[in-house]
């Protein structure tokens, strides 16, 4: 008794009294006291080890607890709109991922309507969609996005400033679907210019455009993420140009989250990262646009 007082920092009466009031509320006795000795009882040992595997429990749980909070483990789970589901997304989820080997991800591309729905019912933790009506099911964060000429880096207009609807006037383009803002504020500039709109190709993301671009079939108002993506694959950089076009076309793209609910640690951290890594993007095509 009196080396386990030693082992807990305490008196060996303070010790005695607290096994005392242990046996009292467990209602069974824990050690037979005979001739100055303790020994321990059946159920003491079978005590012993439901107690040891409870602290090992709290342990583990402290453990766990501490990895959360420095963002090692969890769940995350991340919606994207096919523009930034190629390229620009899962880079940013490498590189966020890299130090977080216990993080669970799970990924999907939906088209930015459902993204809205996914996020407002609360089955995913990060939306990134074009930009929707505000609600009050859903958290955002807005960025009004520029977008840019793409023309061959062969092409004559590579080496123009800035290129306008007459410079393009009646060359063929292509163009997202029908009804896109994208597509409604280009063919709009255009037609108010008095320049013909030669829609050649119409498509529903704007990826598959550049190769048609860089094989020299058409010049694409494009979305600056598309454009981004295709800056950091250093195989295509040699064969676009990536130039500002006036009058400006915009593509307003959102970090979504929740309404109504305390987010996690994790999910508020790379929501962070990302809006970091989107400023990023806007500030290097810049550059990129300024020569």
């Amino acid at each position: 008794m009196s080396q386990a007082a030693r082992s807990v920092g305490r008196t060996q009466p303070a010790v005695s009294t607290m096994i005392g009031i242990l046996e009292q509320e467990l209602g069974f006795p824990l050690f037979i006291r005979e001739h100055g000795k303790l020994t321990p009882t059946p159920e003491a040992r079978y005590f012993l080890e439901e107690c040891e595997e409870i602290i090992a429990r709290l342990d583990r749980t402290k453990q766990t607890l501490s990895r959360i909070r420095s963002l090692e483990t969890g769940k995350l789970r991340v919606a994207c709109h096919p523009a930034a589901s190629g390229v620009f997304l899962p880079r940013l989820l490498t590189e966020f991922l890299k130090d977080k080997g216990d993080v669970e991800v799970a990924l999907i591309m939906r088209s930015s309507g459902v993204i809205e729905d996914l996020i407002a019912s609360q089955q995913y933790d990060i939306g990134f969609a074009e930009t929707p009506a505000p609600r009050a099911s859903i958290n955002q964060t807005d960025f009004d996005l520029e977008c840019v000429c793409i023309v061959p880096m062969d092409d004559p207009l590579a080496s123009a400033p800035v290129i306008t609807p007459e410079e393009l006037d009646g060359k063929p383009m292509a163009v997202l679907f029908e009804g896109h803002p994208t597509a409604t504020q280009t063919e709009a500039a255009f037609l108010s210019a008095g320049c013909r709109f030669n829609k050649r190709l119409e498509l529903r993301t704007s990826l598959p455009g550049l190769q048609f671009v860089a094989a020299g079939m058409c010049y694409m108002v494009c979305d600056m993420i598309t454009a981004y993506s295709y800056l950091l694959q250093s195989d295509t950089v040699s064969k676009l140009a990536i130039k500002r076009f006036r009058p400006r076309v915009s593509n307003s793209v959102s970090i979504l989250t929740p309404g109504y609910v305390t987010h996690a640690l994790l999910s508020e951290a790379f929501s962070n990262y990302l809006e970091n890594s989107i400023r990023t993007m806007q500030a290097e095509i810049l550059e990129v646009l300024q020569g």
